[in-house]
């Protein structure tokens, strides 16, 4: 009898799990007003003058950060519209059976949301109260155990996913193989996480050279200064990377779309170099002459990108099926074969393809708040592009296996004749 009253009992002393997520909530909102509290009062502080310096500084460690967040959030949406609506996403990115569901990518992506901004909490707040050295060390604790727990190679923080991972980043840079939908879907999104990529080296140069939380970074012409040569070659990195890719896929399948592609990829270069250019030439050659091409080379870039999203990468006959949910709930009712869902996707791409340029124009970087704001629509979009490039995949891989399906099942001439069966009255 106390056998069986054991479990029982233990059941009745377990909260609900809805009591529990309550309790969860509470505590994540306690934790961010309390965060918000410390940050402003921390900030106000300062005197007007240091201020807006300040916080430029701060912003640019933390802000590569809270876009990786957002971007892992924006997954596990996209993971659990494909599971809802029947895409076998594990089929196209040929992950393992121990790939992250969406509940564990937005696991992670909650701890992300927790650890950047109270560790950006603490810098504020540190260096406002003099402890300058301490709120020097935040950033850079900050960054050493993102990095390590990214190669750690002990098995905890999902080893296999995190192996996967870098294994694709390995095959991005040094195309040497095949090139796999994995490999090309996560080149894609680092394009649009140039930005990003550019303030990490940014942010990684004034930890190296021991500038944070100092003033000798405020100098444009330094080795971490605004005026680096490093910004550009970070920024053209992941189109390179693309670049390289379609060449590779042109190489095993002599395929003439592929140097298509190739050529998309290559507009963004002399964005992102004429752009450099303003701070290393005369005034009037960048007003008459470099000016007009780089405004010349953005519009080519824009117009080139939303003419292959809708012709190539999208297919707009039956993108929005993805929405069809097996169990149909209000989202589903309310994005599934709706037409404005066409005009919305379309003319949102459209305008935040036309914003990549004053994302990869170095140039134009001064309002920090303006770029952070554009980097986060362009990971918007990339989000929802996510959505159709999948299903589109996906309806190219049923199509050929029904059509292999159906070659198999169809008899050929040989075979009808030596079928006893197979006469007609």
């Amino acid at each position: 009898m106390k056998g069986v009253t054991t479990p029982l009992s233990t059941a009745a002393i377990m909260p609900s799990p809805v009591l529990l997520w309550r309790f969860k909530v509470l505590l994540f909102l306690i934790w961010g007003v309390s965060c918000c509290k410390i940050s402003w009062d921390s900030v106000m502080r300062m005197s007007e003058n240091l201020r807006d310096l300040f916080l430029y500084e701060a912003f640019l460690y933390y802000n590569p950060l809270l876009l990786m967040t957002m971007m892992v959030w924006f997954w596990g949406i996209n993971l659990w519209v494909f599971a809802q609506a029947n895409v076998n996403y594990t089929k196209i990115f040929d992950l393992d059976q121990n790939h992250l569901s969406h509940r564990e990518i937005w696991k992670c992506a909650t701890w992300m949301t927790m650890i950047v901004p109270t560790s950006m909490t603490a810098y504020l707040y540190l260096y406002s109260h003099g402890e300058v050295s301490l709120a020097a060390s935040q950033p850079v604790l900050l960054y050493a155990a993102f990095a390590m727990a990214l190669i750690s190679p002990f098995d905890i923080f999902y080893l296999s996913s995190r192996y996967f991972f870098l294994r694709t980043v390995w095959r991005i840079v040094f195309p040497f193989q095949a090139i796999s939908f994995a490999d090309f879907f996560l080149a894609d999104i680092f394009t649009s996480m140039s930005k990003v990529f550019s303030d990490l080296e940014r942010s990684v140069c004034r930890m190296v050279h021991r500038q944070v939380a100092t003033i000798a970074w405020f100098e444009a012409d330094s080795v971490c200064g605004s005026h680096a040569v490093a910004i550009p070659i970070v920024l053209v990195l992941p189109y390179l990377f693309r670049l390289f890719q379609c060449l590779r896929q042109y190489k095993d399948t002599r395929e003439k779309t592929t140097l298509l592609n190739a050529l998309k990829y290559s507009t963004a270069v002399p964005v992102i170099f004429l752009s450099a250019l303003k701070y290393h030439v005369f005034p009037d050659n960048w007003v008459n002459i470099y000016r007009p091409l780089w405004l010349l080379s953005g519009v080519v870039n824009s117009l080139y990108s939303f003419y292959w999203d809708l012709t190539r990468d999208w297919d707009l006959s039956c993108f929005t099926r993805i929405f069809k949910f097996s169990r149909p709930n209000a989202l589903s009712y309310l994005l599934y074969g709706r037409k404005w869902v066409y005009f919305w996707v379309i003319g949102t791409n459209l305008i935040l393809r036309c914003t990549w340029t004053y994302k990869l124009s170095s140039h134009l970087r001064h309002n920090y708040l303006t770029v952070f704001a554009i980097t986060a629509l362009e990971i918007f979009r990339r989000f929802q592009w996510a959505f159709f490039r999948v299903e589109n995949e996906w309806n190219k891989m049923n199509s050929k296996q029904n059509i292999q399906l159906s070659t198999i099942d169809k008899p050929n001439d040989e075979q009808k004749l030596l079928d006893p069966n197979g006469y007609s009255v």
